[in-house]
């Protein structure tokens, strides 16, 4: 088994800090709102891996339906011999794009911020495959990334729809900063959860059996855990919500009754209102000409456009132009 590399880019106190930086600056204004990516440590990665094996959450099993059914037509048209995968967590569902890159494929580029489930991915890999490189990324790729010298063409894969979870102006930020890293040749392989009838989406974020709540609430375990705060899950409903307007669903704290949190670790008090929402997470739809179009803002281009049978996500294969 050959060992696999693994690079730090993101220092060690910067999780730490950038919760402070987030709580203080999100639940001191109007609205409050918290950003959703701290939904996921060890036990909110637990649950959402819970959720995507719900009746009511597609996703994943839409995204898988199109890997399975595409991956050799996405290998095709890329040739790539690097595969960059951003936000790649346990890598489960990229072995369906590895597998059918090889024997072509030489190097996989896992990029996450959690050290642990890179390592947990990597050596699962280095297990299976001895032959392909595997270089992991400890790394925030919302700040810009360097790339290690792999050969190309590369293809970068952003699956799971996560990009939704960026504002409009967040994601073409990001979109610019994944065009930086591509070379003529290279491509961007993209995820995106499609616009559908709002009982369906609302009930992919409010599943009957509790578990999205779950999730939503476990981001005040954080906070306790991280920073003391004395916030209780008890004191507050789930909810999501479709916003037709911006054609997203927004998931919410609401407050049961008037509270205050104190949080010791920024000297902080935070006072709800009975029936106050907090913002905890965004999650966009989009349509085909919607994504062509964020992508051409990028300097991208859309090759191809996949969905599975019944239409409700979509892969997008886009090139620089």
């Amino acid at each position: 088994m050959s060992p696999f590399l693994l690079t730090r880019t993101l220092p060690e106190d910067a999780t730490g800090a950038d919760l402070r930086a987030d709580v203080l600056q999100g639940m001191t204004r109007t609205p409050k709102e918290l950003p959703p990516k701290w939904f996921y440590d060890a036990r909110g990665s637990e649950l959402f891996e819970e959720i995507t094996r719900l009746p009511e959450y597609y996703p994943t099993r839409a995204e898988r339906e199109i890997l399975i059914a595409r991956a050799p037509e996405i290998a095709a048209a890329t040739g790539a011999r690097t595969l960059v995968e951003l936000g790649s967590g346990s890598s489960e569902k990229t072995r369906h794009l590895i597998d059918a890159l090889l024997p072509e494929l030489a190097a996989y580029v896992p990029v996450d911020v959690s050290e642990s489930a890179l390592t947990g991915a990597a050596e699962a890999l280095a297990a299976d495959l001895p032959d392909l490189q595997v270089h992991a990324l400890v790394a925030d790729f919302t700040r810009g990334l360097a790339l290690p010298g792999t050969p190309g063409p590369r293809l970068v894969a952003f699956l799971g729809g996560t990009i939704g979870n960026l504002l409009p102006s967040e994601r073409a930020a990001f979109l610019r900063s994944v065009r930086a890293l591509l070379a003529p040749g290279d491509a961007l392989l993209l995820g995106t959860d499609l616009v559908k009838d709002p009982a369906t989406l609302v009930a992919a974020y409010d599943d009957a059996a509790g578990v999205t709540a779950a999730f939503n609430k476990n981001v005040l375990s954080v906070l306790a855990r991280e920073l003391g705060a004395d916030a209780d899950p008890a004191d507050f409903d789930h909810v999501a919500v479709w916003d037709g307007d911006r054609e997203w669903i927004e998931m919410r704290l609401r407050a049961r009754h008037g509270l205050t949190v104190k949080i010791p670790e920024l000297d902080l008090a935070v006072t709800f209102e009975a029936g106050e929402e907090m913002r905890t997470e965004v999650s966009a739809k989009f349509r085909q000409e919607g994504v062509r179009a964020e992508l051409a803002v990028a300097g991208l281009e859309l090759a191809r456009w996949w969905t599975d049978e019944e239409g409700r996500f979509a892969l997008s294969l886009a090139t620089a132009v």
